[in-house]
């Protein structure tokens, strides 16, 4: 009854709750954007979501469109703004999600919607992060965020979908809020954001 009811009644009612209360930081962060990155606001990309099905994320952009000589995207530590450091550090990028989590394409809680391209790299046990819908936070990022291997990311995700629960979840947006607050664990070790999975 959890997972096929409350849950996403609940999804849909904090996240449009939050969308009300936090329009002013939302509406102040899309017109600084606007400003700083020259009418850039949004971050859109398609990623996998219930039983890998694709549909198209929205983030606050963060990051320039700068490119090597090649036309390939310099490293993500050389193309983030200043203003996009600090809407990162707190967390200000993921809110836009809240609009992912009321259309259905997401969860307030689940694990992490990764890239395309990792759908083919994941192990039988892997790919089971996908029979529940991505979250904006999970027992990863709770449990270590980008400074935890791809492994113990994996095992954390593998967990949460084996045991999810109301009170699982009121703890992880609790320590996710707490997290927040204290802005731990943003980037990965040595990197701005975790390195590809390559499963090797």
């Amino acid at each position: 009854m959890y997972k096929c009811i409350i849950k996403p009644l609940g999804d849909f009612t904090v996240s449009l709750s939050l969308l009300i209360i936090l329009s002013p930081i939302i509406i102040f962060t899309a017109v600084f954007l606007f400003i700083a990155n020259n009418g850039k606001v949004f971050f859109f990309q398609l990623r996998p979501g219930l039983n890998g099905k694709p549909f198209k994320i929205i983030k606050f952009k963060t990051m320039n469109d700068k490119c090597d000589q090649e036309g390939n995207p310099l490293p993500d530590e050389l193309r983030l703004t200043s203003i996009g450091s600090i809407i990162r550090s707190t967390s200000l990028d993921e809110l836009l999600q809240l609009i992912n989590v009321l259309k259905g394409d997401m969860s307030l809680v689940g694990p992490r919607p990764l890239l395309m391209q990792y759908l083919s790299r994941y192990t039988p046990d892997q790919a089971k992060r996908h029979i529940v819908k991505p979250g904006i936070t999970g027992w990863a990022q709770v449990n270590g965020r980008n400074a935890l291997s791809w492994e113990q990311k994996f095992k954390y995700d593998l967990e949460y979908v084996t045991t999810q629960s109301l009170n699982l979840d009121i703890k992880i947006l609790w320590m996710t809020l707490l997290q927040v607050l204290k802005r731990k664990n943003i980037n990965a070790k040595n990197n701005l954001t975790m390195e590809e999975f390559k499963n090797k």
